[in-house]
């Protein structure tokens, strides 16, 4: 197999953060159509992210915003967004780099995209690679899931009252997904 000197990864990865990137300057204009509201996870120590040093030091690696009713001031340029957001009842302004993003997920259409950005952290530190010559892991990888179940958890912990509502939730509230054999749905005869 050759090797891809056009670096497609990069390209679909900055594809999909674009589609992001629309939907955002859309609802800044026009505000959430119907009933679709986002839950957005970001690396809070990748470059660029802007939070308070209390939601830092709650959430080190991993935060999930829920940008649905209480959200104010959406701003978004062409390589981040900035939101305003209230976190018990505290009011809070971020900036999110697209880079930054880990997923997406609307559950109003059960849409979700999905970023292995751990590379791309990993790649503004110094690496052992570098030092042995080594060839550097591929910095990203996109993974789109249309219809994957990863996401309904946490719009059910923040539709029940469980979770809060506009604010952070935990890291690890994702479920993976699940493989099904297609032997399992065929008829038996």
């Amino acid at each position: 197999m050759g090797q891809d000197l056009i670096r497609y990864d990069v390209l679909a990865q900055e594809a999909l953060r674009g589609v992001i990137r629309k939907v955002l300057s859309e609802v800044a204009k026009t505000g959430l159509p119907g009933e679709h509201h986002f839950f957005i996870t970001f690396l809070t120590s990748a470059p660029g992210v802007r939070i308070s040093s209390r939601l830092r030091e709650k959430y080190p690696e991993l935060m999930t915003i829920v940008v649905q009713h209480q959200f104010w001031d959406l701003q978004v340029t062409e390589a981040s967004f900035e939101v305003g957001l209230s976190f018990s009842d505290i009011p809070e302004r971020l900036l999110i780099p697209f880079s930054a993003i880990r997923g997406f997920y609307d559950p109003a259409v059960n849409f979700e995209l999905e970023f292995d950005v751990q590379g791309a952290v990993a790649a503004n530190a110094p690496s052992d690679a570098e030092e042995t010559g080594d060839d550097p892991v591929p910095m990203t990888k996109p993974i789109t899931a249309l219809g994957a179940d990863t996401g309904k958890e946490k719009a059910r912990a923040a539709r029940d009252g469980s979770g809060e509502s506009d604010a952070a939730l935990a890291e690890g509230d994702r479920k993976d997904a699940e493989v099904v054999s297609l032997d399992a749905f065929r008829k038996k005869t």
